[in-house]
């Protein structure tokens, strides 16, 4: 018999998320770790807060939404709200009911602002890292460190020299330096007005810029979008592009990233960040550089997946934040797995 397709509205809807969600669904684990972790900053977040006013956005729900966006490549905050509007995955994950309206995109960013800098992203890999079931998983042994380029929120067009400032024109830095339109004296503007044929016009902001045979550099120029950013280029047959420099320290056993930073760009920027102290007359130095390969897959899945391929954000403060949770996002990505073995 064929069943009817007609749509039925219901008065009353009793639905549990616990019993929509798979048994062995992967982001249960990683729940119940990270639920444990933020117990565990309980203390912190209490000191971050005001005892009275308006509540805010649970420090936790932030945090759970924040990594959900990371595992799951989403790319703003207003998808995010969009699908946690009617994705009860997730909403369980996150801790909001069927019933429970989810935040305006501006006011979750905000709060999620103002909560992830980057020692508290420190203290959530650290507190994950700690946790009963994970802590087994690390060994002191040894270490490997690397790093890897982060493009930055800006264009090379917005590479201007130094001495320029956004008040020597009305166009922007998406101009070329010398097709500006030098402002009209008093005694033309009526001149101006007058006829229309001699009135300065306004060019495509977005215009062509031929840049060969231009000499620049860090110590001349600086990006008008993200003045933070650095030009710098990895390998002599590589592009030079403005970016930051993510490191991390990885231990050899599991692959886990156990620290992680982000520096300006510079050749001296990997020495600087190393953390692991030793040289190669240690015996765990040849083990470590047979294992050091590994560390390039976190560095690809905060690319791919994190979406640190080239970051949202501007300023290394911001950029610094949101690349240490993307590595503690990471470590919950693998400890599924980890963890059934």
């Amino acid at each position: 018999m064929r069943g009817s397709d007609q749509v039925t509205g219901s008065l009353f809807s009793y639905v549990d998320l616990e019993e929509r969600i798979p048994a062995r669904h992967p982001l249960r684990k990683i729940r119940a770790v990270v639920n444990d972790a933020l117990r565990s900053l309980d203390a912190d977040f209490d000191r971050l807060y005001a005892g009275e006013g308006r509540p805010s956005i649970a420090p936790e729900r932030l945090i759970r939404a924040s990594l959900l966006q990371i595992l799951y490549s989403i790319r703003s905050e207003r998808q995010l709200m969009e699908q946690m509007d009617y994705n009860l995955l997730f909403r369980w994950f996150v801790g909001l009911g069927i019933d429970d309206a989810v935040w305006v995109p501006t006011v979750f960013s905000k709060n999620r602002d103002r909560l992830l800098t980057t020692d508290m992203s420190r203290r959530i890999m650290a507190a994950i890292l700690a946790h009963r079931e994970v802590a087994p998983l690390l060994s002191e042994d040894h270490f490997s460190v690397d790093g890897t380029l982060v493009k930055a929120w800006a264009s090379m067009k917005s590479f201007q020299p130094k001495e320029w400032t956004a008040s020597d024109g009305d166009e922007g830095p998406g101009d070329p330096p010398d097709t500006r339109v030098p402002p009209t004296s008093s005694s033309d503007q009526s001149t101006a007005e007058l006829d229309p044929m001699t009135r300065p016009t306004r060019r495509n902001r977005n215009a062509e810029v031929d840049f060969r045979g231009e000499r620049r550099s860090n110590a001349t120029h600086a990006s008008m979008t993200d003045p933070e950013a650095r030009l710098f280029k990895k390998s002599p047959g590589a592009g030079a592009m403005l970016c930051f420099i993510g490191h991390s320290l990885m231990e050899n056993r599991s692959g886990l990233i156990v620290q992680a930073d982000l520096t300006r760009a510079d050749g001296h920027a990997e020495r600087r960040a190393a953390i692991d102290g030793r040289t190669t007359r240690h015996p765990g130095y040849a083990q470590s550089q047979r294992r050091r390969k590994t560390i390039e897959e976190p560095f690809g899945w905060v690319k791919t997946v994190g979406g640190m391929a080239q970051t949202l954000y501007r300023g290394i403060e911001r950029v610094r934040a949101r690349f240490t949770l993307a590595m503690a996002a990471c470590n919950l990505a693998r400890l599924p797995k980890l963890l059934a073995a």
